[in-house]
């Protein structure tokens, strides 16, 4: 990601006290610190704190597959909590969050799921490791159009329901042909030794234009147009902060996750509202375009190029929307050619180095850790710059975000987990650090607070309301 010298961080010259000195506070200082903030807390790198976070979030038990529970790679669980302690930190109401810990939003898809560690298999089921003639590469089937292009990914005839036969091809091909070849496809398709230079952002600012009058008290009006995960649970943060959200969704696609498990979708969409346009018309890409100029914050998850085929520019619409904060998520940021690359949530964790520096041969690490890892980042993103007056575009790439939280503590001693112990976790299982024996904690999921709201339910009265041609 692109350094962030030479543009206007958000929270310059804004002095933050932190509530507390442990692993999570230091990352939060860290995250405060990249968006300009001043703010003082003691480096504290606690191997205990890292533990005691890995063994609450959820995300053990969904990694060292069948053998044994593992904890994972550097304090992925402490940066997530430590990036929502950050955005806690910049609400007028902090309380508005007090219910949610960032480590266990990590888990939450995986209990409502009741998904399972798997080794070399994603705990979804729907991406592979597989070992390559010279390294190790992630191929995510997460649609059935990724499984109609194996034939020719591989170049060979090859039935895409068998994972023995396309491993056996995969091994006699070099990890760089086959992603290479893949991406130009849009397989979703990662190098899982590809990284092997720090993070030094988790975002970069693509555009910027002169921001309006910095605000404090009034709540943003988001337009969310993301889909899945990482976008959505984005702007759920924002609304559970204060925010009006407005989903968009076209008629041609709506959000894949409506046909997914319904308690994770509502979970992540209840409260907002749902205007559902025909983009195929250029009707309805003019009142696509009449909205965003409504909104304060824009959320979108797409590969660059989806919009401009409607039409829309991001650029553009910053420099036309006074105070315009716009968040792009995308696998690996706005820049080509990255920019084209499909990814998703576990593939984007390998591509990030999390497999690799999980174990050796390299499995997966939680449950598409990249997703949730993006939202909350992106939602401290959106909130930080829309409070700075926005003009900007904010690029959130979920390898690069995922990387970021990697390199934090890296290097930190790891609990190992142990059978026998009096305090006992899942399967009998515990963690031990030195003397301390830590319970693992299953993933869990809250309570929404809402229905989501069917397709298109508010479309004609929103359009009505801001005076946009039906």
């Amino acid at each position: 990601m692109q350094s962030l010298i030479d543009i206007a961080l958000p929270l310059a010259g804004r002095h933050i006290t932190a509530p507390a000195t442990d692993t999570a506070a230091a990352y939060m200082s860290r995250v405060l610190r990249s968006l300009g903030a001043e703010i003082a807390v003691p480096t504290v790198f606690s191997s205990l704190d890292v533990a005691r976070d890995w063994a609450a979030s959820g995300l053990v038990p969904l990694t060292g597959g069948n053998a044994a529970p593992l904890q994972g790679p550097a304090a992925i669980p402490s940066s997530a909590r430590g990036a929502l302690q950050a955005l806690k930190l910049l609400l007028k109401d902090p309380s508005r969050l007090d219910s949610l810990n960032g480590a266990s939003l990590l888990s939450e898809r995986a209990a409502l799921l009741d998904l399972q560690a798997g080794d070399q298999v994603s705990a979804n089921g729907s991406c592979r490791l597989l070992a390559t003639a010279d390294g190790w590469l992630a191929l995510n089937l997460a649609r059935d159009e990724d499984r109609e292009l194996l034939p020719a990914w591989l170049q060979v005839a090859v039935d895409p329901s068998d994972w023995d036969a396309v491993a056996a091809q995969v091994a006699m091909q070099s990890t760089v042909a086959l992603v290479e070849r893949g991406r130009l496809m849009g397989l979703p398709v990662a190098d899982a030794e590809s990284r092997r230079t720090s993070a030094e952002a988790w975002f970069s600012v693509a555009a910027q234009v002169v921001p309006a009058e910095a605000r404090s008290s009034s709540a943003p009006l988001v337009v969310d147009l993301s889909s899945l995960w990482a976008g959505p649970l984005c702007t759920h943060l924002l609304e559970l902060a204060g925010a009006r959200v407005i989903k968009v969704e076209s008629n041609a696609r709506l959000d894949g996750a409506r046909g997914g498990n319904p308690v994770f979708y509502d979970l992540l969409n209840g409260n907002k509202e749902s205007v559902v346009l025909n983009l195929g018309t250029p009707l309805g890409r003019e009142q696509l375009k009449a909205l965003i100029a409504r909104a304060d914050i824009v959320v979108e998850a797409s590969r660059p190029r989806a919009l401009r085929q409607l039409g829309i520019e991001a650029e553009q619409m910053l420099a036309s929307v006074p105070g315009l904060t716009w968040v792009s998520i995308t696998g690996y940021g706005r820049g080509d050619p990255a920019a084209g690359w499909v990814a998703f949530g576990d593939d984007a964790a390998v591509a990030a180095g999390v497999a690799m520096a999980t174990a050796n041969p390299p499995q997966f690490c939680g449950d598409a850790l990249a997703d949730p890892l993006a939202g909350i980042h992106a939602a401290l993103a959106a909130q930080a710059f829309w409070m700075a007056g926005g003009g900007a575009l904010v690029d959130i790439s979920l390898t690069g975000v995922t990387a970021y939280c990697l390199d934090f503590c890296l290097g930190i001693d790891r609990a190992m987990a142990v059978k026998g112990d009096t305090e006992k976790g899942d399967d009998g299982w515990a963690m031990r650090l030195g003397r301390h024996t830590l319970a693992i904690a299953k993933p869990e999921y809250r309570q929404g607070q809402a229905r989501a709201a069917s397709a298109g339910c508010d479309t004609r009265r929103i359009l009505q309301e801001f005076g946009i041609r039906c």
